[in-house]
């Protein structure tokens, strides 16, 4: 009885007030921000500054990611676009009618990253277009670097507000 108790202690389900949330939420935003398409950052910015080799391995591994990615969104668009409906649908239920707290935090952390994987996306099929090397590639990859960063920014953002939102509201109920 003791080892159950402490165990739903430790394992709260009530995501807003969890230290894992949060670190989960951190954890999420900076490797999203990081791996661009696929990249390391610092790879990037190696090759920018190295050239020869370096440059060469970034294009080469931009191009093998950007066409697994193409790849699989073409190939699979319907069953993953008919899976995340179903998901967020289910999810977007039980956040906003039954209220249910894990599930309104997975919806901030679900919902950004969906948006993420379009501009992603967007941002193959703009190197699949041409920008495949050199200043125009570096470009590419930055711009989508920043919209990734601005767009975690801002869902970091909302979604601490409304967890401060929803731990002032339990506090007050209890």
């Amino acid at each position: 009885m003791d080892f159950y108790r402490t165990l739903s202690e430790v394992i709260d389900m009530r995501s807003f007030s969890n230290l894992w949330y949060w670190i989960a939420l951190a954890v999420l935003w900076s490797s999203s921000s990081h791996w661009v398409l696929g990249v390391p950052f610092d790879m990037i910015q190696r090759a920018r500054r190295l050239g020869g080799q370096t440059e060469m391995d970034l294009e080469a591994l931009v191009a093998i990611n950007t066409r697994r990615f193409l790849g699989i969104s073409r190939t699979a668009a319907v069953p993953i676009f008919v899976v995340l409906s179903f998901m967020l649908s289910c999810l977007l239920l039980l956040a906003i009618w039954y209220r249910m707290e894990f599930a309104q935090a997975v919806l901030f952390l679900l919902v950004p990253m969906i948006f993420i994987g379009w501009l992603s996306l967007r941002s193959a099929l703009k190197i699949e277009g041409g920008e495949t090397s050199g200043p125009a590639l570096y470009r590419r990859l930055l711009i989508h670097r920043r919209l990734v960063q601005v767009v975690g920014l801002v869902s970091i953002f909302i979604t601490s507000m409304f967890g401060m939102y929803q731990n002032m509201n339990l506090s007050i109920l209890n």
